[in-house]
């Protein structure tokens, strides 16, 4: 909230003039343009015997008017990546007036906008949206009867040196999962070391490391050789496999050969991280690894094997039991990205 804003001394005294004049206090409000009660207040100061200029204050004063303060928090909202300093250039250009990066900052800050790392997420379009939609409703009913018949799949980077790096938004308390403070992000490959792996509700399944691209052809002989003969010996009667709609998963040599070998696929929507459990066994998988520099890509894959195959059974179960609480979240967040 801004402060009071100050009525200068020569309006002070124009208001008792006009007072002394017989005029009321509406009809000299409308005639100086200042509110009633501060015409009230200065008439009654005046009439009680105290002086009618400011008493002295201590410090120095603000910088910036209450107007000036709302400009500042309008224009955040506005773009909510502006960062301080853009917003502090702009007010200086349009209002004639000095004020620093760190001056527009403190009035974001008192206004509840405080630089926050801003949540990455997919992009969601309209299509996306609608097919989350289906997919949540479809299976916002399923038990973890259900659930526990699905093999979870996907690929991940790690890597060998630190992290992405982050970037600042600003952004209100407890929006951290509204869209409009979120960072889009589209899948992509490369990186350090890429993986693929699977996981279902007995425990984690093969990890594999992928050497160079994988495409169509790669991506048919990774579930020949690896998921196949592990789903088979793990997987209960009736169980489906979960993959995302990347375009070889979606090809139509992969297709043909999920048909021929009488495999069910779980109808996956696009940009659906959130609903996918093993985004946060990925997450889990990286904390274990930590922060440890890595030498080489096998020195990094060796590492990632051991953590993978210790991963608590107990995590895997609170994974897949949060499936009908990731479908209900969706179906309240109209289709876009959840806290998931």
């Amino acid at each position: 909230m801004g402060g009071k804003k100050n009525t200068s001394l020569a309006i002070r005294k124009l208001i008792l003039q006009k007072r002394a004049e017989g005029k009321d206090i509406r009809t000299i409000s409308n005639e100086v343009r200042v509110p009633k009660s501060t015409v009230g207040d200065i008439i009654k100061k005046n009439d009680e015997g105290g002086p009618i200029h400011d008493k002295p204050r201590s410090g120095r004063p603000k910088k910036t008017t209450c107007r000036i303060d709302k400009a500042i928090v309008r224009k955040s909202v506005a773009d909510p990546r502006k960062n301080a300093g853009e917003i502090a250039n702009e007010i200086n250009e349009e209002h004639c007036i000095s004020i620093s990066y760190k001056t527009a900052g403190r009035r974001l800050s008192d206004a509840g906008l405080n630089g926050r790392v801003p949540v990455k997420k997919p992009l969601i379009s309209t299509k996306n949206r609608a097919a989350r939609l289906r997919f949540a409703r479809e299976h916002q009913h399923w038990t973890v009867e259900q659930w526990k018949k699905v093999l979870w799949s996907d690929e991940s980077k790690f890597n060998l040196f630190g992290s992405d790096g982050k970037r600042y938004i600003r952004r209100p308390v407890n929006q951290r999962f509204n869209p409009r403070y979120q960072i889009p992000t589209v899948k992509h490959g490369g990186g350090s070391v890429m993986v693929w792996g699977a996981f279902h509700h007995g425990g984690v399944g093969p990890i594999v490391l992928i050497e160079g691209i994988m495409d169509k052809f790669v991506y048919r002989d990774l579930l020949q050789n690896n998921m196949l003969p592990f789903a088979r010996r793990k997987m209960p009667r009736g169980w489906v496999f979960q993959q995302d709609n990347d375009p070889k998963h979606s090809s139509g040599l992969l297709k043909e050969w999920f048909v021929k070998k009488k495999l069910r696929v779980l109808k996956w929507p696009s940009q659906s991280p959130d609903l996918n459990p093993i985004e946060h066994l990925w997450d889990v998988l990286g904390r274990r690894v930590g922060a440890q520099k890595h030498s080489s890509k096998a020195q990094l894959f060796a590492h990632l094997e051991q953590e993978w195959s210790k991963i608590p059974l107990s995590t895997i179960h609170d994974l897949i039991e949060s499936m009908p609480r990731r479908c209900a979240d969706v179906i309240a967040a109209k289709g876009y990205a959840t806290k998931y």
